[in-house]
């Protein structure tokens, strides 16, 4: 694995419970002295929500809400115009609490090809229903990202900032579940080749620097994640079963960082630390890779967001990860 693909050893996903940036970013920051991330908000609105606030970062489209969700049109609206003072809102608070800071820092967008399934078009389909409306989104999110990470790097100058996409659609897209507007068909599956060629060009907007892919839907397609350029990628650890062994054998071998969401993302008692992580080591074993690679090769993270949960299991879940981290760097056996 090379010295440039190396994460901390823990971080969060993205979303985070209540409406107070500063808190949010307090939060973010203090739970992960070496990994923070910027917050996202949902319970606030239309705008905070993930999509929102991707929606509000895409260059010359726009989109506002609908009865039926967010539908893209020709000018922006007050629903782009709140999702992007929000945004700058939560950037102020993740600069106020990253002064002078150094080292790795992620921030969170969402992927074309779940922005693609969710988006709806003029005539009220999702935009995956169209090839040209899919590459203008893809090539439109590229831009925005491009712009969102130069403006990170103004405002954290001593970070190195890590891209998250999140593709909780990506499953769907691939295999043709997507439902139309009308709920009674699906949208035909989308080409493997193509999906890969558009992740590898939004990737590739994060010139020389790390790109994740979360998804928290079963089946995390690893090897055409890796092949698209993804340093790393984010799943639930619970949902994966044995048939996935071969395919994550390969991602780790290949160099591929895993950020193994071991921590429930709503309330619930949690166990020890190492009880957490037991699962990451058992699955080790069975690979029969080396333990010494372990604490290299994984980052430890909620299995989804936290916009879910409690304000204090949000806290703690956090701290958690921190915790089973150290112990899976500490034990790895």
């Amino acid at each position: 694995m090379t010295a440039d693909l190396r994460f901390a050893p823990a971080t969060g996903i993205g979303s985070l419970p209540g409406g107070d940036a500063r808190e949010a970013a307090r939060t973010a920051t203090g739970s992960f002295e070496d990994f923070p991330f910027l917050p996202e908000l949902p319970a606030r609105g239309p705008g905070a929500d993930m999509i929102g606030r991707s929606a509000g970062m895409l260059v010359e489209l726009y989109a506002r809400v609908e009865p039926s969700g967010w539908r893209l049109g020709d000018r922006p609206g007050r629903d782009t115009k709140r999702a992007r003072s929000w945004l700058g809102e939560d950037l102020d608070a993740l600069e106020e609490f990253t002064q002078g800071y150094e080292g790795q820092l992620k921030v969170q967008a969402v992927g074309p090809w779940t922005l693609a399934a969710t988006l709806e078009l003029r005539n009220g389909e999702v935009a995956l229903s169209d090839p040209g409306a899919c590459r203008d989104l893809a090539a439109s999110l590229a831009e925005g990202l491009r712009l969102h990470l130069e403006e990170v790097r103004r405002r954290v100058p001593g970070a190195r900032i890590v891209l998250q996409l999140d593709e909780p659609s990506l499953i769907g897209a691939l295999r043709g579940q997507v439902r139309s507007a009308s709920g009674y068909r699906t949208h035909r599956a989308v080409d493997r080749q193509v999906v890969e060629a558009t992740l590898r060009d939004v990737v590739g907007v994060h010139a020389g620097g790390p790109v994740v892919v979360h998804s928290c839907a079963p089946d995390v397609p690893f090897a055409l994640l890796r092949r698209a350029g993804a340093a790393a990628v984010s799943f639930d650890f619970s949902l994966l079963t044995e048939r996935d062994d071969d395919v994550i054998g390969e991602a780790v071998e290949g160099g591929t960082r895993l950020f193994a969401g071991v921590v429930p993302g709503t309330d619930t008692a949690l166990s020890d630390p190492a009880g957490s992580v037991m699962g990451v080591r058992t699955l080790w074993r069975r690979l029969g890779l080396h333990p010494g690679l372990l604490a290299e090769a994984v980052t430890v993270t909620p299995s989804c967001g936290l916009a879910g949960a409690s304000p204090e299991y949000a806290r703690k879940a956090l701290a958690h990860c921190a915790q089973a981290a150290r112990s899976l760097a500490d034990n790895p056996e």
